[in-house]
């Protein structure tokens, strides 16, 4: 949430400087309030453990959320219950007509398809080109990161030689970016996948932001410069049991699998793993929620209009901020 302060206060110029919302009196007695409308697109297997994940995530923030729940129409899901889908999901159809402030789109267990191959994958496609236009700011996580930014950019990923699996360090690349405003230098980040994206493919992209990276696990959170597009390739969301779950599924069923690296105390996956990636998680969702909330029109029906005036301009954003 913004602070208020008296009109003409010296210190509005550093704070606008660290990019920190600060309101003056005239300013926040003029702003019109209501809830923020979230749509969440799961494509993941296990959604109620996704959803709960997420939810747990974005309800950190003060600021009312209300979340609608999207399933593609053209993959039957086989792990989650035909009546939890009925009651709580629907289809795109059902939303093409709303426009939303923000979006989640998760990962999905298919990185080593190529995209075409999914059987969701012209959907997706359908779905990601109407949030350019009715969603002012959608999240990315994971394979949903990957697919984003091949369908937007033409950014292809990558095959790695074995799977990305374990807590890594991140280093801060922004240290007064809104969506990391807070962060430690260096941040713990979960990864499960086995691809990822070149950094230097990033670089034909100039509307692109590196916000943290690590060494193992390559860029971690993108942003374009206006927040229209957040890409997180790690799993922020997962729980302190999550890549103990996956590890011991595999391990049982005699999988090929490694131990998830920087996870287990002692590497003995007998031992309850530490929860380090949580706050920054947190924050993050947090930051995120706050940036829509300040910078969503009142008006729904004004959404594309503003998404189309502030793309036509990569520093919109700020210069409505500092306005």
């Amino acid at each position: 949430m913004p602070i208020n302060i008296p009109d003409g206060l010296p210190a509005k110029r550093t704070l606008h400087q660290e990019h920190i919302f600060a309101l003056e009196e005239e300013t926040a007695s003029e702003q019109r309030i209501r809830p923020l409308r979230f749509i969440l697109l799961n494509l993941m297997p296990t959604k109620v453990e996704t959803e709960t994940q997420i939810l747990r995530l974005m309800s950190k923030s003060p600021i009312q959320v209300n979340v609608d729940f999207m399933r593609v129409s053209t993959h039957e899901s086989t792990h989650v219950s035909k009546d939890h889908l009925v009651k709580f999901y629907d289809t795109f159809d059902k939303f093409k007509d709303r426009n939303y402030d923000g979006m989640i789109i998760t990962g999905a267990p298919v990185e080593q398809m190529a995209f075409d191959e999914v059987d969701y994958w012209d959907e997706l496609c359908e779905i990601i080109d109407w949030s350019q236009k009715h969603v002012f700011s959608t999240m990315y996580l994971c394979w949903g990161a990957l697919a984003g930014l091949w369908h937007l950019y033409q950014i292809p990923k990558k095959q790695l030689p074995q799977k990305l699996f374990g807590v890594f360090p991140q280093r801060l690349c922004d240290e007064y970016n809104f969506l990391t405003n807070g962060f430690d230098e260096v941040h713990n980040m979960p990864h499960s996948r086995h691809a990822a994206i070149e950094a230097s493919e990033l670089l034909e992209h100039p509307e692109l932001h590196v916000l943290s990276e690590g060494f193992e696990t390559g860029p971690a959170i993108i942003a374009t410069r206006d927040f229209h597009e957040i890409y997180v390739t790690g799993h922020f969301e997962y729980g302190r049991d999550t890549l103990a779950q996956e590890y011991w599924r595999d391990f049982k069923r005699g999988l090929p699998i490694r131990k998830p690296e920087n996870y287990f105390p002692d590497d003995n996956p007998e031992n309850q793993p530490i929860f380090t990636w949580r706050s920054h998680a947190n924050l993050l969702y947090r930051n995120w929620i706050n940036w829509v909330y300040q910078m969503t029109p009142y008006e729904m029906d004004r959404i594309p209009d503003e998404i189309a005036a502030l793309r036509a301009d990569s520093d919109g954003m700020v210069d409505k901020f500092e306005a």
